[in-house]
């Protein structure tokens, strides 16, 4: 058993809340601390406390003592961060940004499973934002630098900022992002150009392609992100109305989807499954795919718009908003701020023209 396994196991075992962790060759304190200043939050949450001490006898010693000290002020609510935070350590040790970040991929997985989906928040969060730092000492004026270089405001700042954030933590950096990260905010997004449901249909038998055609009308049906395709359970599928099953290796856990229009299922007979033979390493690859074909077929609109059309299709079949949410597989909250964005007032008067016409619709006094 490790040094630092040997320390950690006591204070387990003591109930301190408290734990050591290394990061390069200095330890650190991890426990749920009271906010930073500045850091814009206002609940206690998992940090880290540098203690600038190496990871030797000597360090781990201390780093115990220190563990049982600010356990104590913790629990009695007296920790105060100035009476810790003196004056940050600009750069890391001297290793490559390339080891640092293998160390924050190890930390990553350490705490879950490697798989599909969590390899893809790995390379959409983490990798693909922190591979375009130089081939330097790690300092927080990179990191600064790394940020700046994104417009303000957006969600590239926002996925940004966290990114750099975690790479400092396993660095034994000090990165204050409040002042950096912006608001950016769904709602801001610019409005999108939702295709008609004429459209859609026109376009889909415009496809020449039997897969990807069949893709095409899989996705307008059922409200599918791209990649979604190549994770469907259709055991269901092949008898009215068409139910599929979302598998959990798509991005969300498994959920059903009913089809909207069922018309289309018959029309289209989307029970002769015909999958499009491609490969991708990650969700996001299998995605591109799909785009690509999109572009190759010369579709007026994107992938993504089928789902969005569908988000609002069921609107005028008075589907029950925490229903249509399950189905896409994603939150109420999700669906209100996301999706809802792009009703336009032809989709309110569209709405208010089926419900005023049904025959059972409430009726004004005599």
């Amino acid at each position: 058993m490790s040094q630092l396994d040997a320390v950690n196991q006591r204070l387990k075992a003591a109930k301190l809340g408290v734990r050591i962790a290394q990061r390069g060759d200095r330890l650190s304190l991890r426990a749920t601390f009271p906010p930073r200043p500045d850091s814009g939050k206002v609940k206690p949450y998992q940090q880290y406390l540098a203690l600038g001490v190496y990871a030797n006898p000597a360090g781990f010693k201390h780093a115990e003592t220190e563990a049982h000290r600010i356990a104590i002020l913790l629990n009695i609510r007296k920790f105060d961060w100035a009476d810790f935070i003196s004056e940050e350590i600009e750069q890391a040790p001297a290793i490559s940004i390339q080891e640092w970040i293998e160390k924050l991929e190890k930390e990553y997985f350490s705490q879950r499973a490697r798989n599909r989906k969590s390899l893809e928040t790995w390379d959409k969060e983490y990798f693909r934002i922190l591979k375009r730092l130089p081939d330097q000492p790690l300092t927080i004026e990179l990191l600064t630098d790394l940020i700046y270089s994104t417009p303000a405001d957006t969600r590239v700042r926002r996925r940004t900022c966290y990114a750099a954030r975690a790479l400092a933590d396993i660095a034994g950096l000090q990165l204050d992002i409040s002042r950096l990260i912006g608001n950016y905010s769904p709602q801001k997004v610019a409005p999108r150009d939702i295709p008609s449901d004429e459209l859609i249909s026109a376009w889909r038998d415009k496809i020449p392609h039997p897969a990807w055609q069949w893709a095409y009308g899989m996705m307008a049906t059922y409200g599918l992100r791209n990649h979604e395709i190549f994770y469907l359970n259709l055991d269901a599928l092949q008898k009215a109305p068409g139910i599929i099953r979302v598998t959990d290796e798509a991005k969300t856990e498994e959920h059903r989807v009913w089809p909207c229009y069922p018309e289309w299922w018959e029309r289209w007979k989307l029970w002769e499954v015909k999958i499009p033979e491609v490969t991708g390493r990650t969700n996001s690859e299998l995605g591109h795919r799909m785009t690509v074909q999109f572009k190759r077929y010369e579709v007026p609109f994107n992938p993504y718009d089928l789902r969005h059309a569908w988000a609002v299709r069921t609107l005028y079949f008075g589907w029950d908003i925490s229903l249509a949410a399950a189905q896409m597989g994603h939150s109420v909250a999700v669906h209100n701020t996301v999706y809802h964005r792009w009703i336009t007032e032809q989709h309110h008067q569209r709405a208010f023209d089926l419900l005023m016409n049904r025959p059972d619709r409430p009726q004004p006094p005599a």
